[in-house]
């Protein structure tokens, strides 16, 4: 899942995130990955820390695979939000939120206020950012491109 949104996130074209209903675990890393993220004010976010599942060997490398896990998870998303780290893995480790775990269960509203998504939006929202995200781009290729127009113009000119 990282690595998708890696992936996401490094592409040079627009892009634009939409949670619809709910992000959850390795999904927050996918839903901060665009350009621009956004949420619908109803979906929620489950924010948690890495887990595993089976048997695991009870020796420190384990242990400490799983916080270096963690910590490449927490970093991504920090780097690709507005969301602080502090806050981020305060979230992470909540015991008063979820039955038989720990974590945080954030609607919309809240992903948007703690910085975690840039905005509400629904899928018209997201459609409409892309396009002119697609459309300012264009324009900043073209106003480039014309640069270098201008500066061959001018270097014609100055050798003749």
């Amino acid at each position: 899942g990282l690595a998708l949104a890696e992936l996401i996130a490094s592409m040079k074209k627009p892009t634009v995130t939409l949670v619809l209903g709910g992000g959850h675990s390795i999904g927050v890393p996918l839903a901060v990955a665009g350009k621009v993220s956004m949420i619908v004010p109803s979906a929620t976010m489950t924010v948690h820390p890495v887990r595993t599942t089976g048997m695991v060997i009870g020796v420190p490398q384990s242990f400490d695979y799983l916080q270096k896990m963690q910590d490449r998870i927490v970093r991504f998303i920090v780097e690709h939000s507005h969301v602080k780290e502090g806050y981020l893995r305060r979230m992470l480790t909540r015991t008063d939120q979820m039955a038989n775990d720990i974590g945080s269960v954030i609607d919309g509203d809240e992903a948007v206020r703690c910085g975690l998504i840039d905005r509400i939006g629904g899928l018209s929202d997201a459609l409409s950012c892309l396009l002119s995200l697609r459309d300012a781009a264009k324009n900043e290729k073209n106003e480039l491109q014309n640069a270098k127009t201008d500066t061959c113009e001018k270097e014609k000119n100055v050798v003749k």
